[in-house]
């Protein structure tokens, strides 16, 4: 069975981690995201994973209430219950908590270290491919 490990690891160590600080304006997070074609940002306090901004926060606490993205700050907009997953967690365990939590994006923690971030994306590739592979091994089986 797949793990998160598996997935960051496909990522590659070219996968960086942008964050943002929560003193920084809305607008310097859509920006990021925009530049990084990323929908989500952790909100750090130094090393501490302390909330996470995303597309959706933007779109519903910002827009939706005529705010003004530079002069509203992260904090006031950012989700701070934070679920976080773990190296060792499950594909299926991480899609069924998104699914049943409704969210897209998950930061990845090695004990109190953010190490990566997952989407809902990460998680159906990494199932289609395991489902093609059993396809394979199963059509090799039959046919050998």
């Amino acid at each position: 069975m797949l793990r998160v490990l598996h997935l960051l690891a496909e990522k590659g160590k070219l996968m960086q981690v942008w964050t943002i600080e929560a003193t920084q304006s809305v607008l310097d997070a859509v920006r990021l995201m925009a530049e990084k074609h990323i929908g989500a940002l952790p909100v750090m306090q130094g090393e501490q994973l302390i909330g996470i901004i995303t597309e959706r926060d933007y779109a519903r606490k910002i827009i939706l209430h005529g705010k003004s993205s530079a002069d509203t700050q992260v904090q006031e907009i950012m989700t701070t219950e934070v679920l976080t997953v773990r190296p060792d967690d499950t594909v299926h365990f991480c899609m069924q908590m998104m699914t049943e939590k409704r969210f897209r994006h998950m930061p990845v923690m090695d004990h109190d270290k953010l190490i990566g971030m997952i989407s809902i994306g990460d998680l159906v590739k990494a199932v289609i491919d395991e489902q093609q592979q059993t396809i394979a091994q199963l059509e090799r089986y039959i046919a050998g």
